[in-house]
């Protein structure tokens, strides 16, 4: 890391430690999943007026419908950074997630475009995989500059600069997978219950997902600008069928995490088996291969008792996830053969993870480093 990354990281994390919010008097409970909704924009920021509409009252209405849902839940929490019109910054959103030590955050926006583009998206943290994610994530940082003495609370960072994006993956990469997960279940959702057309999950560098340390998506619930797709979120009808498709994959989303340690159907993977049994060695100095075989609020012994017989299971707390992984090798040949192994006991999902120092890297720029050379 850069020495100048290292200042971006260190004064990006001071500001939650010196921003107050009312967040400090919540009570954290285990047993409790809390969740926390973000209305986008409000207050003097309207957020896109496209099609004459207004995006921070449809943003509040779909938040407020699927808090209401959640709500009736015993054991689900609810925390709003917003519920009127009012302007919150984007580190004071940020901030009530972090002191709430939040389960999900879920931040819900609605898109514009000066053509004919519509359908649903929804994002993680990622550096922007091309123009159109970056001029995204770009509309939505540029909230910083509504607020009074922006220079000050977010010095260093550019929402007009690429290279300013570079640095937003640090922390929020832990929980990649889970967002993934969450932002997967609310598309398949909005595809599959609402017949809407879906532009997919994609990654952006959106400054207030870097900020929370808990898994978190921001959808971008129709264009408004696209006369159908307007019309619809603007309406009763659309806003209360979004926030039923935002609530299901919220539910769904906790089911997997209550249920996912130990469960799973019975699957033999079968292809490429021939090929990763009989693959040399690919030894990786200085690199440990591990497969993440469950990401789950439970905490359990790493015995093979509880996990189908896998021996060499390992644990790592994650905020408030558990991570366990199956396996521990330099040899990325041998941990393949180990992710079929495990995806073979019904753990369908395991993927490889790298890691350095104890500390995960990217699996991807670990194998194209040691191919370049």
């Amino acid at each position: 890391m850069t020495t100048k990354s290292i200042y971006l990281l260190v004064l990006i994390l001071s500001l939650f430690f010196s921003f107050p919010t009312a967040a400090n008097a919540f009570q954290k409970n285990k047993d409790t999943f809390v969740v926390v909704l973000d209305a986008g924009h409000g207050g003097h920021d309207s957020g896109n007026l496209g099609g004459g509409y207004m995006e921070k009252e449809i943003a509040l209405n779909i938040v407020l419908a699927v808090g209401k849902s959640l709500e009736a839940i015993k054991d689900i929490k609810v925390i709003y950074t917003r519920k009127t019109d009012e302007f919150v910054t984007l580190r004071g959103r940020a901030k009530i997630a972090n002191d709430a030590d939040a389960d999900l955050f879920v931040s819900v926006h609605c898109n514009a475009h000066n053509s004919d583009a519509h359908g649903t998206e929804t994002f993680v943290l990622g550096l922007h995989a091309n123009q159109r994610n970056f001029e995204i994530a770009k509309k939505e940082n540029e909230v910083i500059f509504l607020e009074a003495d922006y220079e000050q609370h977010y010095e260093g960072f550019d929402p007009n600069s690429p290279e300013s994006l570079i640095g937003l993956t640090l922390i929020q990469e832990e929980y990649l997978d889970q967002s993934i997960a969450l932002a997967r279940a609310v598309e398949d959702n909005f595809q599959n219950q609402r017949k809407l057309k879906s532009r997919g999950v994609k990654q952006a560098g959106f400054w207030v997902l870097h900020n929370t340390y808990m898994p978190s998506v921001l959808i971008e619930t129709g264009f408004l600008t696209y006369k159908k797709e307007g019309a619809f979120l603007n309406s009763s009808k659309g806003q209360i069928q979004m926030a039923s498709s935002i609530t299901d994959a919220v539910l769904n989303y906790k089911k997997h995490l209550d249920l996912n340690v130990g469960d799973g159907i019975y699957k033999q993977e079968t292809e490429g088996i021939t090929e990763v049994l009989d693959a040399e060695s690919e030894i990786y100095n200085g690199i440990v291969f591990k497969v993440q075989i469950a990401a789950s609020s439970k905490e359990l012994e790493p015995k093979p008792f509880n996990f189908k017989g896998l021996e060499t299971i390992s644990r790592e707390k994650v905020g408030k996830l558990y991570k366990y992984f199956y396996g521990e090798t330099s040899d990325y040949a041998e941990i393949r053969r180990l992710e079929l192994v495990a995806k073979s006991k019904g753990y369908n999902s395991a993927f490889v993870k790298a890691f350095k120092d104890n500390k995960s890297v990217n699996l991807s720029t670990v194998l194209k480093t040691a191919s370049s050379q």
